[in-house]
């Protein structure tokens, strides 16, 4: 039976394209690419080798026109961690391969102590309690003292006092000591958190349905609800709302009206509960609660769309002054609630 020609460009899928290309550039060129994918790659491509059957001179000719362009724009090809690493294996060590890929995989920062200083707490005293007293109190003595504080709280308590001591008793400490620590933090501890440190799959999703329109995402929970309830209630925990407001004490209330655009309130509080409206309001003084009372009156009716975007806003405001120490929001487990 003859094999049919393929002659439509707009019939050839990306793993078609792919396999023609790898087809066309030489064994010896082909076997390096194959070399830089994972299994399931070579899976696809080889697949659509073996269906690819004959092709146009004139398809392959578009095809490598097309990929010449796409190679000189941006945002064309697309790379992850484990392709680079991949390609720099095959040029440099696997010792100076670890050391470039911790650092473009661990937390921001410039040196060893930047980088501690954005690892959660927890994680750290995790890590540390194991460690000798003089250690913790080399790294505490070198982080942030605010930052050192968590971490110290979250230690066992006769061992954060053995820290504690050794910090009061200690002087400048000697380069290769401090070098030696650093090596160690590098080797073991960095180099295991590059490879544990990817976010928590429910906390990422809740800040993803944080952004939603609020049809959106009660479509989306009650999908999710009815495939998987654990998930979507873990789900709703961990998602911030307008209504969380409800959580501020007085001063981050009235912080938090001194940032905020006065008309974009009036449009979030026209969708909000009684109880959020008149929190707000008895954190104004008696004229300005008036007249935004008023001003709410007299817009009338406002589309939920505008409503949702202008809660949206200021809940993200609210999370910025939280992540500048401005305002203290009590998490949805009550773990910053505050006690008067």
């Amino acid at each position: 039976m003859a094999m049919r020609l393929r002659e439509d460009y707009r019939s050839l899928s990306g793993p078609d394209k792919a396999a023609l290309l790898m087809m066309s550039v030489g064994e010896e060129n082909a076997a390096r690419l194959f070399a830089l994918m994972d299994d399931e790659e070579i899976k696809e491509v080889s697949q659509a080798m073996a269906n690819l059957g004959s092709v146009t001179s004139n398809l392959v000719e578009r095809l490598f026109t097309e990929f010449a362009e796409q190679l000189s724009s941006t945002g064309s090809l697309v790379g992850n961690f484990d392709s680079t690493e991949r390609l720099l294996l095959k040029v440099m060590s696997k010792e100076r391969v670890d050391q470039i890929m911790e650092e473009i995989r661990g937390p921001a920062g410039r040196t060893m102590w930047d980088k501690l200083g954005n690892v959660n707490e927890q994680v750290l005293a995790n890590y540390l309690k194991n460690e000798y007293p003089q250690t913790v109190a080399v790294v505490l003595s070198k982080i942030k003292p605010d930052h050192a504080a968590r971490v110290l709280a979250l230690l066992p308590e006769g061992f954060a006092m053995e820290v504690v001591m050794r910090m009061l008793r200690m002087e400048a400490v000697q380069k290769e000591v401090l070098d030696d620590v650093e090596r160690t933090l590098r080797n073991e501890f960095m180099s295991n958190l590059a490879r544990t440190s990817r976010r928590d799959a429910h906390e990422l999703m809740a800040e993803i349905f944080n952004g939603l329109d609020r049809q959106t995402e009660t479509r989306f929970l009650s999908s999710l609800e009815e495939r998987n309830r654990d998930s979507a209630e873990r789900i709703k925990q961990l998602m911030f709302t307008f209504e969380d407001l409800d959580k501020l004490d007085p001063g981050s209330i009235q912080t938090l009206l001194r940032a905020i655009d006065k008309d974009k309130l009036s449009v979030a509080l026209k969708g909000a509960s009684e109880d959020l409206r008149n929190l707000f309001f008895s954190n104004m003084s008696e004229r300005a609660a008036k007249i935004m009372r008023e001003d709410m009156e007299a817009m009338g009716p406002v589309r939920l769309r505008d409503v949702d975007e202008a809660q949206t806003e200021i809940v993200q405001l609210a999370k910025e002054l939280s992540n500048q120490g401005e305002i203290v929001i009590a998490d949805n487990k009550g773990e910053d609630e505050l006690v008067y």
